[in-house]
Order: C-alpha cells, then sequence, then structure tokens
C-alpha cells in the first residue's frame, strides 16, 4: 500500500516549507516516527517523522525546492517488503528527475503568469479585501513596494506564494505588476526586465542572495575575483538576511549602552550554582537573572513591550522575552512565553528546553512566535557589546557583553569588579532616549541590588 509523504503545517501562518535535505533515499526502509526529511520554513528549520513504516518508495521534491503545505513530496511503499526495496533503488533516473525538478523554478521567473495579476484584484476585493499570503510574502511585498493585490496566487485557494513574488520581482517588481491595468503603458514595461530575471531565478535557493547584492547595486566584476569559493546561502540563512534587512529597513534603528556591576549577581551565582545543579538538575546561567531584569524593565516602561501596526501601538499584555540562540547553521530566537510568571528555576528549565530542542531541530513554530521583547547574549562568545538588529514585530532587544573583572571607582576607592556593558536597540518611531534609558537604568538597578533567592 502507498502512503503519501506530505509537507506539514508547522503553524497557522504558515502555507509553505523548503525541503533542505532528504535523511533517506529511495529503496530506504523507514519506520514510523523516524525522521524521514527536513524542512526550513519561516519560522522554524525542523525533522519531519516518516506518517508509517516500510519502504521510500519515490521522492518526489528534491531538496531547495519550496511547495505549498499538503504538496506529496514523496511516497511510502508500506508493505515494506524486500522486494520492494529493489523498485525504487532502481529508479536511478528518479533522482535524476530531482534535480531535473528546478525547471520549476522557471515558472517563477516567468513574467507571464503576472500578465494575469489584475485579474486576482476584483476577487480580492470582493472577499473583503483579505488576500491570502504568508508573513515572508507580505515581507517580501512590502521591501521591493509590490501590491499584493495586482498579484496572482498560484497556491492553494489562490494563495500568494514565495515563488510568485519572487516571479514579480525578477520581472521588475512593483512597477511591472501596476501598468497593466492602463493596458498600453504595460507594453513597453515588460520587454525590458527579462534580461535580469534569468540570473536571479538560477540561483533558486538562494534568491535573497541576489536582492541583497541588487539591492546594494554592487557590480558582480567587484565581487568575485581572483581566486575564490562560491556556497549558496542555506534556507535559513537567506531568512535571516531578508529579517534583518526587512528591519532595517522598517524600523528607525537607535542604540543606547550602561555598565551594570555584575558583582553581587556573580557571587550569588557562583555560591548556588553547584547545588541549584544538584537539586534541580540543570545549569544556573547569568541569562534568567537578565530575564528577570528585563521584566522590572518592562513593567516600569511598557512603551518596550509593544508592537507597531501603521499607526497604531500595540501595547502587549504578557511579557514574552524571545532569547536568541546561535546553532551551528543559523540563528533561532525561540521565546520564554510568560516570563513574568517565572521564577529564576522556570526561566533557567524553560531556556534550556527550548535552546536544546533549538539545536536538535524539534521546535515548534509558534515557539519561536509572539516575542514582545528580544535578548541577545554576543558577551557568551566574549564581545564586549554589540549593537543587534531589532527582531520583528518588536521595538526593543537588549544585547549582552561579556561579564568580565575591571578596576572601578567605589566610593572614590578603586575597586575590582565583575562589569557588564548592555546595550538597547530601539525603535524610535515608538521609543525615545528617554525613556529607553530609564528601561536600562531599571535593569541596572535591578541586578546590581538583587534580592531575590535562587534557591
Amino acid at each position: 500500500m502507498a502512503v503519501d509523504i506530505v509537507m506539514p503545517q508547522m503553524g497557522e501562518s504558515i502555507f509553505e516549507g523548503t525541503i533542505t535535505k532528504w535523511l533517506k533515499k529511495p529503496g530506504d526502509k523507514v519506520e514510523r516516527d523516524e525522521p524521514l526529511f527536513e524542512i526550513s520554513t519561516d519560522k522554524v528549520d525542523a525533522e519531519i517523522p516518516s506518517p508509517s513504516a516500510g519502504v521510500l518508495k519515490e521522492i518526489k521534491v528534491g531538496e531547495g525546492q519550496t511547495v505549498p503545505i499538503q504538496t506529496v513530496v514523496g511516497v511510502i511503499d508500506a508493505a515494506g517488503s524486500a522486494a520492494a526495496a529493489p523498485a525504487p533503488s532502481a529508479p536511478a533516473p528518479a533522482k535524476a528527475a530531482v534535480p531535473a525538478a528546478p525547471p520549476a523554478a522557471a515558472p517563477k521567473a516567468a513574467p507571464a503568469p503576472v500578465a494575469a495579476a489584475p485579474k486576482a484584484a476584483p476577487p480580492a476585493a470582493q472577499d473583503g479585501g483579505r488576500i491570502h499570503s504568508s508573513p515572508l510574502v507580505r515581507r517580501m511585498a512590502s521591501e521591493h513596494g509590490i501590491d499584493l493585490s495586482t498579484v496572482t496566487g498560484t497556491g492553494a485557494g489562490g494563495r500568494i506564494s514565495k515563488q510568485d513574488i519572487e516571479a514579480v520581482i525578477a520581472a521588475g517588481g512593483a512597477p511591472a505588476a501596476v501598468p497593466p491595468a492602463s493596458g498600453a503603458s504595460a507594453g513597453p514595461s515588460r520587454p525590458a526586465p527579462p534580461p535580469p530575471a534569468p540570473p536571479v531565478s538560477a540561483p533558486g535557493p538562494s534568491g535573497a542572495q541576489a536582492h541583497v547584492a541588487l539591492e546594494n547595486a554592487v557590480p558582480r566584476e567587484k565581487i568575485y575575483f581572483g581566486h575564490y569559493e562560491v556556497q549558496p546561502m542555506s534556507t535559513m540563512r537567506q531568512r535571516i538576511a531578508e529579517h534583518m534587512v526587512a528591519s532595517k529597513r522598517v524600523s528607525a534603528h537607535v542604540y543606547s549602552v550602561d555598565e551594570i556591576d555584575m558583582t553581587k549577581v556573580a557571587a550569588l551565582r557562583a555560591k548556588s550554582k553547584d547545588e541549584f545543579e544538584k537539586r534541580y538538575e540543570t545549569k544556573l546561567t547569568f541569562m534568567p537573572f537578565f530575564v528577570k531584569a528585563a521584566v522590572a524593565g518592562l513593567r516600569a516602561f511598557p512603551t518596550l513591550n509593544a508592537s507597531l501596526d501603521g499607526t497604531n501601538v500595540v501595547l502587549h499584555k504578557e511579557i514574552n522575552i524571545g532569547i536568541a540562540v546561535a546553532l551551528d547553521w543559523g540563528l533561532l530566537v525561540p521565546v520564554v512565553k510568560n516570563a513574568d510568571e517565572k521564577n529564576i528555576l522556570g526561566i533557567q528549565r524553560t531556556m534550556n528546553d527550548l535552546a536544546e530542542r533549538a539545536r536538535s531541530k524539534k521546535l515548534k513554530p509558534e515557539e519561536v512566535q509572539e516575542s514582545t521583547f528580544s535578548i541577545t547574549n554576543p558577551g557568551v562568545f566574549g564581545g564586549l557589546f554589540g549593537l543587534p538588529v531589532i527582531s520583528q514585530p518588536n521595538v526593543g532587544i537588549l544585547g549582552l557583553g561579556a561579564i568580565e573583572k575591571r578596576p572601578v571607582v567605589i566610593n572614590d576607592s578603586i575597586a575590582i569588579r565583575s562589569m557588564c556593558y548592555v546595550t538597547l536597540s530601539y525603535d524610535h518611531r515608538v521609543v525615545d532616549g528617554a525613556i529607553a534609558h530609564q528601561f536600562l537604568h531599571k535593569v541596572k538597578e535591578t541586578l546590581e541590588n538583587w534580592s531575590e533567592p535562587v534557591l
């Protein structure tokens, strides 16, 4: 019996996924729930388990391809007989067919489908103006000034996919999508874009890299010279690039820096960490102290626990802290939900669990969503301090520097103290410098006068 393997929906707001790696090949036996392939979405990277035991009969979607949810990406022979194994391995051509799949990239760059865009506009209006698209598509459209109401969606139910928006970008972006309504003006504007289309669509998965290169207008001859090696950007790296460029474009970044005396916290941690680990079977790091201090600051200055929606400032009642986790292949920001309701132990356990599952690709999409404020810790790698990019849709992110002993003046005397620089990147559209520095002062005050027990 043949069992279809489908691209799963990894969250309510996710409508497509990219297969980054097949962990099995045609002819391999698989057990039910055994990791079968890896995917990357707009939110997380994850391993997808096999829906059935048997033999992987066919791979329909190759590595690096992005497809809508519920697309059949492969087939399992649930009989799992030894006889079934040779059959799949014979289709070595099937493997060749996978690379051949990139022609699917051709529709991406083909401007022809875009011509139908104006026809898609009326249905959108009839549906109350709602346009079906993912957050990634909306960000890409915003970056390139594209009106989504002029784009024809080829996804399920007319949904606008990443491929659709890339096709519009390749065809010349917004100017090519809008003129068709005027008829005559559409003609001259179309012929010009085709020449750049092939270079943009050729890389396929590295479209974000191409976009960045085009935006920076760096001549190709100044990039490729001498001896060099070309490495395609991973899907996660592309997502990070898209998010960071979008954040710098959208938010008016301003930075404030302060210095905190961590001597009291460092002494408390040094005294308690062995007993803490023995009693609770988890290590005690400095991060929970910074999370608690950030919570105190956000309670005192809720403007930083907010998001901006057009001309409306959304003040969040929950305090959900996103914690940046560095992975060998990129960066994720899992979220400690309701951090204001947790003690040191609760925060530490939650962070350890999220970080471990991030590294093993077991995070759920909802665990990297709905942050209201973020913290990143370059100090753990020895950085004195950094100026992080705001994680959208937050309006602030706290950067932690290394905690190191330095001579400082205390009551007109020189003393050796454990010091740490902290930086606050904030969106000046919402937060002013006065609020930012008062927030930092509250964080500083909380840590320098720490009173909460950890055991």
